[in-house]
């Protein structure tokens, strides 16, 4: 059997147990990973050259940097403001989905959403709004922000480790120019049109866990986690004027909030999610054997061969976004940008154009689970929470798609065009 037979057959049954999630989807990457090895596909090096890749130790860093924030309680504080500046439904929405899609630009955004949850139920529960009309706003709100920055989502990195393998130049807020757009898109949708399909919560929730107790929480470890965390982000944007890689200031910043006692060690590395650092890990191994087999460049033909002679890009670029939209609303966004970068890299070679168009709206599509309860994580957290039903993702999530794919589709060419 050739490696590149091998491959596919490794892909088939990433994409299967990656739906089914029969099996934990760091375990599912590795399986792939090691049988990869086994069947003389990879060596040694490149079977596990993902998982001590440069992005992974990035991931690590900041999982402990921004955990240091949730521990803290700084996290919630910063959460809170949002009832200084809401005096109506609607601005409450407003206020919500701002503070939750820049935090989440730099922090987990699943960890963003948790963190919140309780104190806008909070909020709903004092002032008498509905949950329901405030929590979807906010999940959604998570996975906006999260296109903001590489650091957003895990699925981002996995965006810019592609680009950085073809030899391309990336930078902290690659994806804002269209992120940023998609975020304020997001925010007047529910401000103007969106909160119509919010459901009127007639439906009861379930109870809110009570909001962690951060009295005793000294108040400079709260100061202490906000700059290191600022301070960690600004030196990522100015990477090259200061000579610092990424990696290292998220490094140096977990270090300093471990040495400082901000964050415990125990927490630390509680904080870092393996299950992340296993499919980040062994995702690139099965895209590494995608390139060098050739596996890759087989789906990409096959898709331009089904499109007829010489397609055209924005054709190409509107089947990634639909395909990456669809399969991310029904299994993990992180492993759907894991199986679609590869594919979308090999397409964008096919046709000799710049990937750059071709990846971002990978990785930004596959952000994109708004119209199921699965779709994402915090999807999840608050469906018992909001007394939501399957269609009420459905109503709301769709028309926020729309815009997405409207806006992805209209500024990434011109952004980023597909021949210079």
């Amino acid at each position: 059997m050739s490696p590149s037979t091998i491959t596919l057959i490794f892909l088939a049954f990433a994409i299967v147990s990656f739906v089914l999630e029969k099996i934990p989807l760091g375990l599912t990457a590795t399986i792939v990973a090691i049988g990869l090895n086994l069947t003389g596909v990879l060596d040694n090096s490149a079977t596990f050259a993902g998982y001590v890749n440069s992005n992974v130790i990035l991931c690590v860093g900041m999982f402990v940097v921004g955990q240091a924030l949730f521990e803290t309680g700084m996290a919630n504080k910063i959460g809170g403001l949002v009832t200084r500046f809401a005096k109506t439904e609607r601005m409450l929405i407003v206020s919500v989905m701002v503070i939750v899609g820049i935090m989440s630009g730099f922090l987990s955004n699943t960890g963003t959403a948790a963190v919140l949850i309780p104190v806008v139920c909070g909020i709903a529960d004092e002032s008498g709004y509905s949950r329901s009309r405030l929590l979807m706003p906010l999940v959604f709100a998570a996975a906006l922000g999260g296109n903001l920055s590489i650091i957003g989502a895990p699925g981002n990195l996995m965006g810019v480790n592609a680009l950085q393998e073809m030899g391309m130049e990336t930078s902290f807020f690659m994806y804002a120019p269209v992120g940023i757009p998609m975020l304020v898109a997001g925010i007047l949708y529910f401000a103007f049109i969106g909160y119509r399909f919010l459901p009127d919560g007639s439906h009861g929730g379930e109870a809110v866990e009570a909001q962690k107790d951060y009295s005793d929480v000294p108040q400079w470890k709260q100061i202490v986690s906000l700059v290191v965390l600022v301070v960690v982000i600004l030196a990522m944007i100015f990477e090259k004027q200061i000579g610092v890689k990424i990696q290292i200031s998220a490094c140096v910043g977990a270090i300093i909030l471990v040495l400082t006692g901000v964050i415990s060690e125990k927490e630390a590395l509680k904080s870092i999610d393996l299950k992340v650092v296993l499919l980040f890990g062994g995702s690139l191994a099965l895209a590494k054997a995608l390139e060098t087999t050739g596996a890759g460049s087989l789906i990409a033909d096959a898709i331009v061969g089904a499109l007829g002679s010489n397609p055209n890009p924005m054709i190409l670029l509107l089947v990634i976004f639909v395909v990456g939209c669809a399969l991310t609303n029904f299994m993990s966004n992180t492993a759907t940008t894991a199986l679609m970068v590869p594919i979308a890299t090999s397409l964008a070679q096919s046709l000799g154009a710049d990937p750059r168009s071709m990846i971002i709206a990978t990785v930004i599509a596959c952000s994109c689970a708004y119209a199921t309860p699965i779709g994402m994580p915090a999807n999840t957290m608050v469906v018992g929470l909001g007394g939501y039903k399957f269609n009420d993702y459905v109503k709301a999530g769709l028309p926020l798609i729309a815009v997405s794919f409207i806006i992805c589709i209209v500024l990434l060419p011109i952004l980023f065009p597909f021949y210079g």
